[in-house]
């Protein structure tokens, strides 16, 4: 009887977190599924009932150290299981982008899954990008596109997509900018698993 209890209590504290979680978010819900719904500055984030993105920069503002954008790049990023390698549940495409610096990357993410996939990149300048994220989101078998622009620094970049276990099923990857600053690990293909399954 007593878990039966705490199993209640512990219910209710999630329920009263997300709820406190939602009322506080700056994020506008869209009531209409074919309209987008955006948020403002803060996120620059757009969404509909086949995906999202936040962190959109078409060029409004440029990273520092980027006196204009060197060019415009397309990646189109297919995610699915039939994508996974040898010893994974999930696959990206590919693994690796290349990149100039202050370039600016149109991103389009096809999902091939009735999952929901991302395509989340970590590290950008907060100054520019809400938490240092650009982030694709999609629903189902669908695609979306985002664009954004990339600093004037030799870096690599971490990707992954942020919905739980799917970094560790295989969805974890790199982009390069400039000549990038090594390899994250890992990241199948490039670099050593971070663990391995018994």
């Amino acid at each position: 009887m007593r878990s039966h209890s705490l199993r209640r209590v512990h219910f209710r504290l999630a329920l009263l977190l997300a709820v406190a979680v939602l009322s506080s978010s700056p994020m506008v819900w869209s009531a209409d599924a074919g309209q987008p719904a955006h948020d403002g500055p803060g996120h620059r984030m757009i969404w509909d009932a086949s995906g999202m993105v936040m962190g959109e920069n078409q060029g409004d503002e440029l990273p520092r150290g980027c006196a204009q954008i060197s060019g415009d790049v397309e990646i189109t990023v297919h995610v699915g299981r039939r994508y996974a390698p040898a010893g994974y549940v999930l696959g990206y495409s590919q693994y690796e982008w290349r990149v100039p610096k202050c370039s600016r990357l149109h991103v389009t993410l096809i999902n091939e899954d009735q999952v929901r996939h991302m395509w989340m990149l970590h590290g950008l300048p907060k100054y520019l990008y809400h938490e240092g994220m650009f982030h694709l989101e999609v629903e189902g078998e669908r695609r979306m596109t985002g664009t954004f622009i990339v600093p004037s620094d030799d870096r690599t970049y971490f990707v992954h997509c942020d919905i739980a276990q799917h970094t560790e099923k295989g969805l974890i990857a790199q982009l390069k900018v400039g000549r990038g600053d090594g390899d994250l690990p890992g990241v199948p293909g490039i670099s050593k698993p971070l663990f391995r399954e018994r």
